[in-house]
């Protein structure tokens, strides 16, 4: 069990959108929060003229899922940030960490820029601006666990400000279900199936290459109920063509979706087609039974009988 921890965050304009200090008890760290275009009154502020670590923060293109980061560090942070203000329009707001102390020196933001990005590798939810991958520099063995500790209270504050890019997925439900033609078939009528629309490149490339689906919004009733995926192809295809069981499901962004794993690759069934009618279209996510799915003849026998 991880261990309880306070912080405390101050509002210097009143505006509990704009530019946030946050700071905790026995700490020397402090951290400074702000949306872009808050970046003129903040670059006037004294903490910009110290040694320290910043992220910056914010979305490509309007359709991306995750968000685009880029980590960066200097001696004084006022005129990097002040560069990336003028020349990088991706990013919509900030998080800079210095020290009260000034005990950050460049040896120590260096390796706080290698690890943030090595943890934003490994937990793969964002796309990073970074052009090169930072070395890990040397330090002393008493240095290497002081910068630790405030990397520690650098991640244990970002997912408190809106970002959990840097944390490892954690499943919010394991049902690890297997394939039910091989079980026997299951015969609750209870919705336990997700049905997800996809285009056939996607189809192609992730749900039978990679065996997953994310990006996908699931009610928060539903999310322990369950057990099986299943893959509408949209135009021309229109139909369910595939279904997998489900190993987990975890978090996906920062947009309050979520990742589908599945515990064996996806297998055909039917195909289910949208209807007798001229072939439609379904926009988002719907439950329905395995039961019901397995005896389906169109799209409709499962999403509107009762």
């Amino acid at each position: 069990m991880a261990d309880p921890f306070t912080i405390r965050i101050f509002v210097p304009d009143g505006n509990p959108e704009g530019i946030r200090l946050i700071d905790r008890m026995n700490w020397t760290g402090l951290g400074l929060v702000f949306p872009r275009a808050n970046w003129p009154a903040v670059q006037k502020r004294a903490e910009m003229q110290r040694t320290g670590i910043y992220v910056l923060v914010g979305y490509r293109n309007e359709n991306d899922d995750l968000p685009t980061l880029y980590v960066g560090q200097a001696d004084g942070v006022r005129g990097r940030i002040d560069s990336h203000y003028k020349n990088k329009d991706f990013w919509d707001w900030a998080a800079v960490f210095v020290s009260t102390s000034g005990g950050l020196n460049r040896a120590h933001v260096t390796w706080l820029e290698y690890a943030l990005v090595k943890q934003a590798v490994d937990a793969n939810r964002c796309y990073l601006d970074n052009g090169n991958v930072p070395q890990e520099p040397a330090l002393s063995e008493a240095e290497r666990a002081d910068t630790q500790a405030f990397l520690k209270e650098i991640l244990q504050i970002l997912p408190l400000v809106g970002l959990r890019a840097f944390e490892i997925p954690k499943a919010v439900a394991v049902p690890v279900a297997i394939d039910p033609s091989a079980s026997g078939a299951s015969k609750s009528k209870k919705p336990d199936t997700i049905i997800v629309p996809a285009q056939k490149e996607g189809f192609e490339r992730v749900f039978l290459g990679e065996d997953c689906w994310y990006a996908i919004r699931i009610s928060g009733g539903m999310i322990e109920r369950i057990k099986y995926v299943a893959a509408y192809q949209t135009l021309p295809t229109s139909a369910i063509t595939h279904y997998a069981p489900v190993a987990r499901i975890e978090p996906y962004g920062e947009g309050g979706k979520y990742k589908i794993v599945f515990s064996e690759g996806a297998k055909a069934i039917g195909p289910i087609p949208y209807g007798d009618a001229t072939p439609g279209a379904m926009q988002g996510p719907r439950y329905t039974s395995f039961a019901r799915l397995r005896k389906a003849k169109q799209l409709t026998d499962v999403l509107i009988k009762g």
